[in-house]
């Protein structure tokens, strides 16, 4: 199984020399069986083919889907021109993205930043999820999908993230606000040094520190994951 993950973002300096690169978690999320080639973006790398890949994997980003950046265009017209001749799959930024890409709204939430361990209600089973209950995930951001595309199911989430799985059954395309491939130690450690320009109250970023201390179900999604990339 060939797998393009296509890189869009990379760990803050502070953190980089710590824990691997945001293709590198994906790859281990997917699995280590997989035939992986990874394509900066940001760098001006995209595929020129679908041809030989079963899938493509979308990662997180610093960036938003909106802002002025040369490469953002070009990723939302390759992922646009897939048209289900290979899976597709997105975390985080590629949940947006793709989500921007099919003809759906992307915006900074008025509610602000989700951070910490999101727990996602699931509203209705895919035939990749083997174990469809509740999900607890590592989460940081503050784009949401405001409005979906008009051909997504949406298959979980909660208050604050209404829109936090999409599938999209003709388009072979699956994706997550949250992130499966964190660990918990790089959530915290990315979490507890995040200043953004409207700081955090304190005693939410505690909160949101606290709750990564509980069970993750990244792995029980990097599972549901693995199935959908290998399906037929």
């Amino acid at each position: 199984m060939k797998i393009g993950i296509i890189e869009a973002g990379a760990p803050p300096a502070r953190l980089a020399g710590a824990y691997p690169s945001y293709g590198r978690m994906v790859q281990r999320l997917i699995g280590g069986e997989a035939d992986v080639v990874t394509f900066s973006v940001a760098e001006g790398q995209l595929p020129t083919s679908t041809a030989g890949f079963a899938g493509f994997v979308v990662t997180g980003s610093a960036a938003g889907v909106y802002d002025d950046l040369p490469w953002i265009g070009p990723l939302k017209d390759f992922l646009g021109s897939v048209d289900g001749r290979a899976k597709l799959v997105g975390l985080c930024f590629g949940h947006q993205v793709m989500a921007a890409a099919f003809g759906g709204t992307v915006e900074k939430s008025e509610k602000g930043w989700g951070i910490g361990l999101h727990s996602y209600d699931i509203f209705e089973s895919a035939e990749w999820m083997n174990d469809a209950r509740r999900v607890s995930v590592p989460a940081i951001h503050q784009d949401q999908v405001i409005v979906p595309p008009d051909d997504a199911r949406i298959l979980g989430g909660n208050a604050f993230t209404p829109y936090g799985i999409l599938s999209y059954p003709e388009r072979r395309a699956i994706s997550f606000q949250v992130h499966p491939e964190f660990e918990s130690d790089y959530a915290t450690a990315l979490i507890a040094g995040h200043h953004p320009s409207v700081p955090h109250d304190e005693i939410f970023r505690t909160a949101a520190l606290t709750s990564l201390r509980e069970p993750s179900d990244a792995p029980r999604v990097g599972g549901w994951i693995r199935r959908f990339l290998r399906s037929p």
